[in-house]
């Protein structure tokens, strides 16, 4: 739906919405005929919100397109993730903070194993710790180029952040990163003319930075993905009419939100001080992003079972949300990550949505195959959740006599 017709009918409410995102929360059977991680769990509290509310599956971007964070976040909040496209690189530095220039191009990198041939054997470095992160970082910042200053700045785990500050830059580069173990790191492209020279510079950096790393393996090398500049967007309290904050421990997921105008906390990665955080600004928001991220790791790291165990953490905590008495309580992910595959994947996210003006659709589990047959519908756009979000806590108005 258009965010230009939701603007015109918005209207105050002293309403609260929860969405509560489990990241990577769709899963896939391990085996023909067995159970995805979300119906293996044991979740009773989800199965009971879920015969109280409206369920469904949403698609992110298109049929068949896998979705990345970045772009699946944006069209929970009810964002075009096409119109709106924008590069990690941005998400990253927004989240940590970093204070990006007008004309700084900027990439998400990760660290990563690459073996004597300089084939990549892991793409997380064996998810180092951000401790070992800050130390090859501050390595990486002594990394002089011609004409551009060079900023490196720790992000979390194997993650970092490079931006390069000066005239002339362009973000119009393809990444290094093929995303394939057993790959050679890629060489840079210019998308575009006016990119060939910061190509140059991004090359000159890649080929200090492997000298710099060899004797630190496991993070041995780098890869870079997510190029860009900072955009200018709408904001969400224009669109939507909401003081919103997000309460996510990892930088991207605040970056988004921070891009539309969210208030940002870092809560660290306990559910409970989360918790902590909701029931202490309870009355300062009206919109509350959620953000749990290990079913996500688990299911990258194709941990079938430590996936399982991470949403039936989470299913022991819903009582904890509902006791807040939120108006409007949105349970989902923001995309598919099945541990058969390790990694995110195309398909459809399960959704529940309770409200005391839903219509209860029979669902009496929350899981792929029961939400199918939810009333929300079998594969409706990510995007539509929003306005559906905001008519359940009576903030739209009548369009039309």
């Amino acid at each position: 739906m258009e965010p230009d017709l939701i603007r015109k009918l918005i209207k105050p409410a002293d309403t609260r919405v929860i969405l509560l995102v489990i990241d990577g929360l769709g899963g896939l059977p391990m085996e023909e005929g067995g159970l995805t991680e979300l119906e293996a769990a044991k979740t009773p509290n989800l199965d009971d919100l879920a015969t109280r509310s409206i369920c469904g599956l949403h698609q992110p971007l298109g049929p068949g397109i896998t979705p990345g964070s970045g772009p699946a976040h944006q069209a929970l909040f009810g964002y075009d993730p096409i119109k709106f496209h924008i590069g990690r690189g941005v998400l990253a530095a927004v989240g940590i903070g970093f204070d990006l220039n007008h004309g700084d191009v900027v990439a998400r990198g990760n660290f990563c194993s690459v073996d004597e041939e300089g084939r990549i054997t892991d793409r997380r470095a064996g998810r180092i710790s951000s401790e070992k992160n800050g130390e090859l970082c501050k390595l990486l910042s002594e990394i002089e180029l011609p004409g551009v200053e060079v900023f490196v700045k720790t992000v979390k785990g194997y993650r970092f952040l490079l931006a390069l500050r000066g005239e002339g830059l362009s973000s119009d580069i393809t990444d290094t990163d093929s995303q394939v173990a057993g790959d050679r790191p890629l060489q840079p492209q210019p998308l575009s003319q006016k990119a060939e020279k910061t190509v140059r510079l991004v090359r000159q950096f890649l080929d200090q930075a492997g000298r710099i790393l060899a004797n630190h393996y496991p993070a041995n090398m780098i890869l870079l993905r997510g190029f860009a500049t900072g955009p200018s967007w709408p904001q969400i309290n224009d669109l939507y009419g909401l003081k919103a904050i997000a309460i996510a421990d990892y930088p991207m997921y605040r970056g988004v939100a921070g891009l539309i105008g969210m208030d940002t906390v870092d809560p660290g990665n306990t559910t409970d001080r989360k918790i902590d955080i909701l029931r202490e600004r309870w009355h300062d928001y009206n919109f509350f992003f959620v953000h749990i991220k290990q079913p996500d790791i688990a299911g990258e790291d194709g941990d079938f079972y430590s996936k399982v165990a991470g949403i039936e953490h989470v299913d022991a905590k819903i009582a904890e949300f509902m006791i807040m008495k939120p108006d409007v309580m949105i349970v989902t992910g923001d995309h598919s990550t099945p541990s058969l595959l390790l990694e995110h994947s195309w398909h459809p996210v399960p959704v529940l949505l309770w409200s005391k003006y839903c219509r209860p659709d029979g669902v009496d589990r929350f899981g792929e195959r029961a939400c199918i047959n939810g009333g929300l519908g079998p594969r409706f756009p990510t995007t539509d959740l929003m306005p559906i979000a905001l008519a359940h806590a009576m903030r739209l108005k009548k369009f039309g006599a």
